[in-house]
Formats: structure tokens, sequence, C-alpha cells
């Protein structure tokens, strides 16, 4: 019937205005529908759980009817955390758990009142780890400390807590049990289950299976799990010294190499070597006293307080990874963008250039009357042509620099160069700007051998644009200072005005390409690019670039080379 409905042709599509809204299932309906759908998580999750609890129950009962390390807790915690679709199904879910507990409980020879209380005191605590790591961890995620740390609080210290009141109380009006050995053993028990296992729970991620894929990667995890579980033999089942510090070392480094995965699938190993250790009486704990009890307490602390930290540290070298792979895909989208521009920039200036030259040849024509004649008015017009062509030529020159010099065309060739004398050259090649008369310049050379190792050329290029902006700009105050100097193991070079000076804001956005600092509507020429190609072509010969200026007493524009 099947193959006949697939092999049949499709039938016409309705039109869309006919079709109508299908209204979207309650969320709690969904959540009933998953479930009976896919059954399998809960079930495998249930049997696990009845098995966890017959051998907790059967091996590591220590105070009275308390086992000192429950891992069903954990694996219950982690499986809900992960497979939640909907209060329907966390209430089916948590119904097949509290079977799975309850047969464990009655196989493990407990009768019928006390299968009840620890069924009810176990899903007290498993709902309340699953509240709370929701409410305060909602994300589920052990690859930052934030997440590690709301989750390991909630989930593992907080949740155990009134189930080990409640289980301390019953038992204590029961059996007569100590309300504070069966408190205690239970909160740490549970609290141990919680965060070891649960923990390695929520770190099966996909991310972490891949890494074990490759198979250099998982030879290295196979011979550091042998080597954790020498350690652990030694540690806890051959040694009556208090040796436990040498795990510690093998812990960091399933941190560094495995991060979240590694630490927690080794702090499982850690665990259950102590715990069973103390169980059998054997190893470090014995020493503690003749109480069972005891022994497993100090065994249960050792494992919380001395090894769960590192799942921090595991957690905050993951974090660290993230950051800087997303820092190099921001650097590598700002590198492409930046090649993007310069490509453009480059482009357009190209462009720019070709037809501009005939506008100016036009213009030189049309004022010198090659043309025909020409009035006075038309004689200026075509001066004002010639010259905002220039200007137009003279912005193509700068943008093709520009991008030329991000993109890494620029080369410079470095050479012991003279700076007094390029200075000096600069001086003269300013004096006869335009914008320069009325501005006394004057080089000024403080010591022998200021000879830097840089490109005479693009070293000259970039004080003649700092003396273009000091006349520009500065001119009001009427002197302009070049001066060389020695500084460090290299040679330091100021253009000194006496202008308005600069406030910090605008200092902060001198060499950012196309920013005039507000000026774009004054009369002073200017395209805001010379700065930033300044930069580039100083950083290229090795060199530094900066201003030292405070609003109304001038300012000082510097460039540090390398000394030859």
């Amino acid at each position: 019937m099947l193959m006949s409905r697939a092999l049949d042709p499709p039938a016409p599509e309705a039109p869309v205005e006919a079709a109508a809204p299908r209204a979207a299932p309650p969320v709690a309906a969904n959540g009933a529908v998953a479930f009976f759908r896919e059954p399998l998580a809960p079930i495998f999750t249930a049997v696990g759980v009845l098995v966890l609890v017959v051998l907790a129950l059967n091996f590591a009962r220590t105070a009275g009817l308390v086992a000192a390390l429950w891992g069903a807790g954990g694996v219950a915690v982690a499986v809900w955390l992960r497979n939640a679709r909907g209060p329907l199904y966390d209430l089916c879910f948590g119904g097949l758990l509290a079977t799975g507990i309850a047969a464990g409980e009655l196989l493990a020879g407990n009768d019928y009142q006390l299968t009840l209380l620890f069924t009810a005191a176990n899903m007290i605590e498993i709902s309340a780890a699953v509240m709370l790591a929701r409410r305060f961890a909602p994300t589920l995620n052990l690859a930052t400390v934030d997440g590690t740390s709301r989750f390991l609080l909630s989930a593992a210290i907080m949740a155990p807590l009134p189930a080990a009141a409640l289980t301390a109380g019953a038992l204590y009006l029961i059996d007569g049990a100590d309300p504070l050995d069966s408190f205690q053993t239970w909160w740490f028990g549970h609290a141990l289950g919680i965060a070891v296992i649960g923990s390695f729970g929520l770190s099966l991620t996909r991310r972490h299976l891949d890494m074990l894929r490759q198979p250099v990667r998982a030879v290295e995890a196979a011979v550091l799990l042998a080597l954790l579980g020498f350690v652990c033999a030694a540690v806890f089942f051959h040694s009556r010294v208090q040796i436990g510090f040498v795990v510690i070392p093998v812990l960091i480094l399933f941190a560094v190499r495995f991060r979240v995965l590694g630490v927690s699938t080794a702090l499982v190993v850690v665990t259950v070597a102590a715990v069973s250790g103390a169980m059998l009486g054997r190893g470090p704990f014995v020493s503690s006293g003749p109480e069972l009890a005891d022994q497993a307490l100090l065994a249960q602390l050792k494992v919380l307080f001395g090894c769960i930290p590192i799942l921090l540290v595991a957690s905050l070298l993951e974090e660290r990874d993230r950051l800087s792979d997303r820092a190099k895909a921001g650097q590598l989208r700002a590198e492409r963008a930046s090649e993007a521009k310069s490509r453009l920039l480059a482009n357009v200036a190209h462009e720019i250039k070709s037809p501009v030259g005939g506008v100016i040849g036009i213009g030189e024509l049309w004022k010198t009357g090659q043309l025909g004649p020409i009035t006075p008015t038309q004689a200026e017009m075509a001066e004002m042509l010639v010259k905002t062509a220039r200007q137009v030529e003279a912005l193509a020159h700068d943008l093709l620099d520009v991008a030329r010099a991000e993109s890494g065309a620029v080369k410079v060739e470095l050479r012991p160069t003279d700076v007094p004398g390029v200075l000096e050259d600069v001086r003269r090649a300013t004096a006869l700007r335009p914008e320069a008369a009325g501005v006394r310049l004057h080089v000024v050379s403080e010591g022998d051998g200021l000879v830097a190792l840089a490109d005479s050329q693009r070293l000259t290029q970039v004080i003649a644009n700092l003396a273009s902006n000091a006349v520009k700009y500065g001119g009001a105050g009427g002197h302009v200072v070049f001066r060389a100097s020695k500084v460090y193991d290299g040679v330091r070079i100021e253009v000194i005005d006496r202008g308005p000076g600069l406030s910090p804001e605008k200092q902060a956005q001198l060499f950012e390409p196309f920013n005039r600092l507000g000026l774009e509507r004054s009369t002073v020429e200017g395209h805001g690019i010379g700065l930033a190609l300044a930069k580039r072509l100083v950083e290229l010969q090795g060199g530094t670039i900066g201003v030292v200026s405070t609003p109304g007493e001038g300012a000082a524009f510097w460039v540090e080379l390398p000394a030859a």
C-alpha cells in the first residue's frame, strides 16, 4: 500500500489561499508525543539508574542504610537536562525514573517502607537538581567558568540538601540512625555523584567527541587514562600514606589536553577509585579511624575539594580557546574587509586619474586661450577648474598610496638616513608653499650622529605631510620647528607648531582615515588621509608616530625610528 502510494503521481497542489492554517500543538502535547515516539533514552536511563542503585546499596553503604557514592542521581540529572521537551515529557520521564529507583531498592533488599522513603527522597533531589540547573544554569554550558560554577552550586551542592534532611530525619525515626552521619553521608555522596557523573554527561558534546576521532588524540587519551588508572591504584589501594596530591598533576594534564570532557572523565575514575578503596578498607583513608563512614567521608571530601576545582580550570581553558577562536575569526574578517577596501580605493583612484588628467589639460588650454578668445571671467573659471582638478588628482594619488600601504604593496628600502638633512630639505620645500607665507620655519638638531635606519623617500613624504599640516592648521602661531634628537636606541623627529592645539578626544581620532576632526567645512583644504598614510609608512619602517598637544598651546607630532 505504501509502495503504491509512493508511485502514484502527486495530486495537484491546492491554491495557497485555500490552505487552512494548521494550529501548532501545545508544548505539553509535543513533550508527551516525543516521549512515546523516542522512548529509548528514558528507558535506558531508568535501567541504568536501577543498576546503579543496586550496585551502590550492595557495595557502598557506610552510614547504616546510606551509600557513600550515588551515581544514579548524576546519570538521571544529566540525561533529563539534555532531553527536556516540555512538562508532560518531564512528568513521564520522572515517573519512569521513580520506577527504576524503586525497583533497584527492592532488588537490593530494602523493604517497602525504606523503598518508598528512598525513592521519594531521590526524586525530590533529582527534580530539584533539574529545576535549579534550568533556573541558574539554563545554557548547561560547562565550557565556561560561569556555567560550570552555576551547575555545581545549584545542582550538585544545593539540590541534595532537602533530600538529605528528609532521609536523616526518617532514618532516625525508623531505625534510630545518627542523623548527622546519615545527613552528611547522603549529602556528600549524592553531591559527588551529581558533580562528577552529571558533569561528565553534560560534557559529552559532539565537538568534544569529534576531537577523539583523530587517531593521535585517541591514543593520547588512552595513554593518559592508563596513567591515571596506575596512579589511582597506587594512591587509593596500595599506599597507606596521604599522597592523594599526586592525582592533581594528572588531572591538570587532562585539562590541558582534553579540556572539560577529559577532566570530567578523569574525575569519574578518581571518584570510583577513592570511594572503592575506602569501602574495601585499603588505601590512605584507613588511618582516619575504624569507622567505615569516616573513611568514606574522607574519600568524598578529597574528591570534592581537591579534584573538582580542576573542572573549573578546564572550563577556563576552554573559554579561553573559544574567545581566542572568536578573536582570530574577527581578525580574519577585518583583514578581508581591509583588503576589499584597499582594492576598492586602488580601483577608484586609478579610474579617477585618467579623466582628471584630461580635465586638467583642457583647463590649461582654455586658460591660456588656445581654444579661442576668452574673457577675464572665463580665465578665472578656468583657473578654478584646473585648481580643483589638481586637488582631485592629489586625492587620487593619496588614495593609491593608502591602498598600496595597507595591502603591503609599498616596499621600503631601509638605509642609514641623515635625519637633519631630510628635515632641512622638507623645510625648504615647505617654505615655498603659499600657506607658509609669514610662518617662520627652522630646524633644530640636538646632538651628533642623528642617523636613522629608514627609507629616505618615504621618511621625506611623512615629514612633509606633518609639515604641511603644521603650516595649514597651526600656522596661526607663526612658528614651526623641525627638531631631531636621540632617544634610547633610536632617533626622534618632531614637527612643532604654535597653533590652537588638540583636545584629547581629537588626538584619539587623529590617525583615522578621512577624519578631519570637524574641519570638513572650513577653508583649509584637505582630505583627512595624510596622517593615516603617514602612520602606515612609519610602521613599515619599523617606527612609531604620535602627538603631544594641549589645547591653546600648539601640537608636537613626533616620529621615532631605529638608529642606524
